[in-house]
């Protein structure tokens, strides 16, 4: 089922036409109110008035997010205060937090692509949503819900935390989506074996799972311990929040991005230059829609490829592949990249262990060291000493194979590693650097 058939479905070409008259007057825009684009443009030599094509506003430079964080808290508004009805906010891990902004009319555009979002990822008006994605200042709670208002969907606003309860409103209130952050719902089904509440006997199936990169392997996790069937959405606080593509539970080949309101770019990391449909390399993004606060050239430091081939739902949108990792969470150890998706790949391969990890980075006599936390199940811990440490060797072994670099496997007791409500810490780097 796709929600809005007119826009989802439309011929490259007649979405290309769309986009550039969106982006124009998103350009004149912020060229007259934004006094960081402005000058920007101004130091490239570039005006609203020379971008012509799609093509020629890859002239114009990227926006990041030190961008942001230096013109915080609403330097990047494009609109009077007095226009901007929602303020939201990252959760500021590294630096000052990045603000955004909305109006009336941004809302209602969030709305749309979120119920848009909920449609692919396989709800509908009938549908009870279960949202486990945080309220407040980030992004994920509230988006969702207003998607599954303008769905028509019922949705419980249970937020992160309190897994107990949430375990018990699933058994009595019947809800048939979960929307959550993939570790938040391993952790959901891991509360409710210990609750003895069987999620084969639960109303759920689909679950919508965003927020943090994760892997084919955890996916198959999930749907083997959540039973239902598990779609990928994606969003930027920076662009709208969620909706800004998703997965079709048809397919789940790529996610959906919605062209209509954002344009895509693929970029080589290291030298700015624009790639073609098929390489890796890291994503950009410019919001044409967006009234608060419209970013232009955005990169958002995920890793990931576009593909413009239809898909078997129908959708003639570019997909994205799933984002493999953050040129910023990507580690460097001993020459060698490393994303904790890959490593969590390597995990998931193997039996005897649960889907909790931690990756601790040391230097040690100037040299970089990897440290592999990842949690043995029920059955494993009672294993002999000489079983587990042949079961740590398989694991190093793996990972050297698959990612060039030696590891430590430390096998920890089931549930040490620290559970997130939210997104998973999966790395601790101890290296002054």
């Amino acid at each position: 089922m796709i929600y809005d058939i007119e826009f989802e479905t439309l011929p490259r070409e007649a979405l290309a036409a769309i986009q550039l008259r969106h982006l124009r007057t998103t350009l004149e825009r912020v060229y007259a109110a934004v006094p960081f684009y402005r000058n920007r443009f101004q130091e490239a030599g570039i005006t609203p008035n020379d971008i012509r094509t799609l093509e020629d506003f890859q002239q114009l430079p990227f926006t990041t997010k030190k961008d942001l964080r230096d013109n915080y808290p609403y330097g990047m508004f494009a609109v009077p205060m007095d226009n901007v009805v929602r303020i939201h906010a990252s959760s500021g891990t590294t630096g000052q937090p990045t603000v955004v902004g909305y109006t009336a009319r941004d809302i209602n555009t969030w709305s749309e692509l979120m119920a848009r979002a909920l449609t692919a990822g396989g709800a509908g008006p009938k549908d009870i949503i279960h949202n486990a994605y945080g309220y407040g200042l980030f992004t994920g709670g509230l988006g969702v819900h207003y998607g599954a208002e303008k769905l028509g969907a019922s949705v419980i606003p249970v937020s992160g935390g309190n897994t107990n309860r949430q375990i018990i409103i699933m058994r009595d209130f019947g809800p048939t989506i979960l929307t959550a952050t993939p570790s938040y719902a391993l952790h959901l089904a891991e509360v409710a074996e210990e609750m003895g509440v069987s999620f084969e006997n639960l109303k759920f199936k689909y679950g919508v799972f965003g927020a943090e990169p994760w892997s084919e392997q955890m996916r198959h996790e999930i749907e083997r311990k959540l039973h239902l069937k598990a779609v990928d959405i994606y969003g930027l606080s920076e662009l709208i929040g969620p909706g800004v593509a998703v997965e079709c539970h048809e397919a789940q080949n790529g996610l959906h991005i919605f062209e209509d309101h954002f344009i895509p770019e693929i970029i080589d990391p290291a030298t700015g230059k624009v790639l073609p449909y098929g390489e890796s390399g890291e994503l950009v993004f410019t919001s044409i829609t967006k009234e608060a606060f419209p970013i232009v050239r955005y990169r958002t430091r995920d890793i990931t490829t576009l593909n413009p081939e239809p898909c078997i739902c129908g959708r003639t949108l570019v997909r994205m592949k799933k984002v493999s990792g953050r040129t910023d969470d990507m580690l460097i150890i001993r020459g060698v990249n490393v994303f904790p998706s890959q490593i969590e790949s390597v995990l998931m391969e193997i039996e005897g262990i649960e889907p909790h990890y931690q990756l601790v980075v040391d230097r040690e006599d100037n040299l970089d060291t990897l440290t592999v936390l990842v949690e043995i199940n029920e059955r494993s811990f009672s294993d002999e000493v000489k079983v587990l440490q042949q079961l740590e060797r398989k694991i190093s072994i793996n990972i050297k194979e698959y990612l060039g670099v030696s590891a430590r496997v430390k096998l920890v007791e089931p549930k040490v590693i620290a559970r997130s409500q939210g997104k998973a810490v999966r790395v601790i780097d101890n290296r002054k650097i």
